[in-house]
């Protein structure tokens, strides 16, 4: 199926992005993707280092009569988000992603298809091995699980890279230079209860399923105030819990950290005399939601289908205090910026809900371009589920890419913009978490900036990548380096 997308132009692209989608690499199962681009280096005589963080860093030398220009780092991610719709068998770390042309897009049958960050590696990939493009010195840096933890970005070290200029290839939308971009934390509660064990007499098992959400990219898409299947499922049992005597065994919701959750169940204990009112609350209540929902959600499902009897249930205090807290648990967007129109200042996330033997996980993703607002509602939210019981922690913080309007590959690429499509690019800062942040902490003296083609609906089976914007991507990278700042 991935062979058809490497007859696109320009095809030394798209047969690279072919080749990785033929690599199982999700977050923290890259070794196999590594080892791809660990063996085109040596293929193409070029030297490389593999750090104790699982970066790769592939050198290359200026060509002749380039010397002079500033050296430029290419960076981009190795790994990919693994989403996949509920009825799609597809294993992430066996199968290959099974890409395919629906008219001016490339995308995936029922799973993300990895143009984040894939097309960002695969045209550095066609950088390396071209023999054609005039260009100064060139490092090209891989990072480890980005999207789980930015892990490789925290784990470069000083010294490793010698160029004077980073450019990301991890934005999402042709035409945009990106200058900033939005620091983040995550929050994780965990709150434990007793099992109760066994079924009371007279009630029987249902399985409810809120499916169907588009979901998507934590930092991109919230702004679209797509539905979170985790809120709405602790707001329907909030509704139906105590009403009905429900009984909760068991919560499964969302998935990674930075994804829009698409997709929660719960498995509760129903007093068989209230089956049939329940059932009709949920219809009802399913088609409340589409009409809350309508302008941004087009396939909104919510069922309660009869389901195995669980061996234990969760205690009625602390069921009530879950769904208290997730129902009341800041998601979506807290506040827009006040000097950039139309940018996320502030959001969160609620990721994660899930019960195993005892315990209850509940994750955030924070994220806000202001480390004041960020910290802050992080430490909001510990204190609600605190009020519920849980232990609650914040780790994994970073800051974010404050923009630098003098930036000299800034005014160079927005000329070059200029000068090869007859009109300026957008300036823009991004609410997604970039790794520009996190390396220039390390080296701040690296001048920084951030573009990529069209892509849509990252972190979701959704996600697709315009075709005409590669080509239009990968002329004007080209154009850059071939047009790099004098040293």
């Amino acid at each position: 199926m991935n062979d058809e997308i490497r007859n696109l132009k320009p095809e030394n692209v798209w047969r690279h992005f072919a080749d990785i989608c033929s690599i199982p690499h999700p977050s923290r199962n890259e070794a196999a993707i590594r080892e791809h681009i660990v063996k085109f280096a040596e293929k193409n005589g070029l030297d490389y280092t593999v750090d104790g963080a699982d970066n790769i860093i592939v050198r290359k030398p200026a060509t002749a009569g380039m010397e002079d220009r500033k050296g430029i780092i290419l960076q981009s991610h190795l790994d990919m988000v693994p989403q996949k719709n509920g009825d799609k068998v597809f294993d992430f770390e066996k199968d290959p992603i099974e890409a395919n042309i629906d008219g001016e897009w490339v995308t995936a049958n029922g799973t993300t298809l990895g143009a984040d960050n894939g097309m960002g590696v695969a045209a550095t990939l066609a950088v390396l091995e071209s023999t054609e493009l005039s260009h100064g010195y060139i490092e090209a840096l891989f990072t480890a699980s980005e999207e789980v933890g930015m892990d490789g970005a925290f784990g470069l070290q000083p010294g490793e890279l010698k160029g004077d200029i980073l450019i990301n290839l991890d934005s999402e939308t042709e035409g945009e230079l990106y200058v900033g971009c939005a620091g983040g934390i995550d929050v994780n509660a965990s709150l434990e209860y007793t099992p109760i064990e066994g079924c009371p007499e007279g009630y029987s098992a249902m399985q409810i399923e809120i499916t169907g959400l588009r979901g998507g990219h934590s930092g991109m898409e919230i702004i679209l105030q797509r539905a979170n299947a985790n809120k709405l499922l602790s707001r329907l049992l909030r509704g139906t819990a105590s009403k009905y005597d429900i009984k909760l065994a068991l919560v499964d919701g969302g998935g990674l950290r930075n994804a829009i959750p698409r997709e929660s169940r719960a498995v509760v204990l129903v007093p068989d005399y209230y089956a049939d009112p329940f059932i009709r609350d949920i219809e009802s209540y399913e088609k409340l939601i589409t009409q809350e929902f309508k302008a941004v959600e087009d396939s909104i499902s919510i069922k309660a289908l009869p389901a195995e009897t669980p061996g234990s249930y969760i205690d009625e205090a602390t069921a009530l205090a879950l769904i208290d807290a997730v129902c009341g648990c800041p998601n979506g967007v807290i506040s827009m910026s006040t000097t950039m129109p139309n940018l996320v200042q502030t959001s969160s996330n609620l990721a994660r809900v899930v019960s195993i033997e005892g315990s209850i996980g509940i994750q955030c993703l924070v994220r806000s371009s202001v480390n004041s607002e960020k910290f802050n509602l992080a430490a909001d939210i510990c204190s609600i589920l605190r009020l519920a019981g849980a232990d609650c922690d914040q780790s994994g913080a970073y800051d974010g890419w404050n923009p630098n309007m003098e930036s000299p590959i800034l005014k160079t690429m927005v000329k070059s913009y200029e000068k090869l499509y007859g009109k300026k690019p957008e300036i823009m800062a991004i609410h997604a978490g970039l790794e520009c942040g996190i390396i220039g902490g390390i080296y701040p003296n690296l001048d920084m900036i951030s573009f990529g083609p069209t892509i849509c609906y990252p972190h979701s089976p959704d996600e697709k990548v315009n075709i005409a914007t590669v080509d239009k991507f990968w002329n004007f990278l080209c154009y850059t380096l071939e047009n790099a700042p004098m040293k």
